[in-house]
């Protein structure tokens, strides 16, 4: 039941390949030659424009995230506070239950 099922191998076989006639050949095409090779740089280089764009974007993230962590860093109170204020109500309301009021 849980042993696997493997498919049917192909049955697939390649035609024979023909050896083109050499009198029926096309000429030769002599090979382009290779462009030279372009140096890579070592480092980027920022423009003022592009420095500032990189600083908003940043800041942005950083005011986002810390956005979303202090939300859920109130949420996270708000829960516990509530938490609490549950728990003094139902232990004087247990209190009062054993009171006989």
């Amino acid at each position: 039941m849980l042993t696997p099922k493997y498919p049917a191998p192909d049955t697939y076989s390649p035609p024979n390949p023909v050896a083109p006639d050499p009198a029926t050949a096309p000429p030769a095409v002599p090979a382009a030659p290779t462009p030279a090779p372009v140096p890579a740089r070592a480092s980027v280089q920022l423009t003022p424009g592009s420095a500032v764009a990189l600083v908003a974007g940043g800041g942005a993230v950083v005011l986002i995230v810390g956005a979303v962590l202090v939300s859920l860093l109130l949420a996270v109170a708000i829960t516990g506070v509530s938490v609490a204020v549950v728990a003094v109500v139902l232990r004087l309301l247990v209190r009062d239950m054993q009171k006989g009021r």
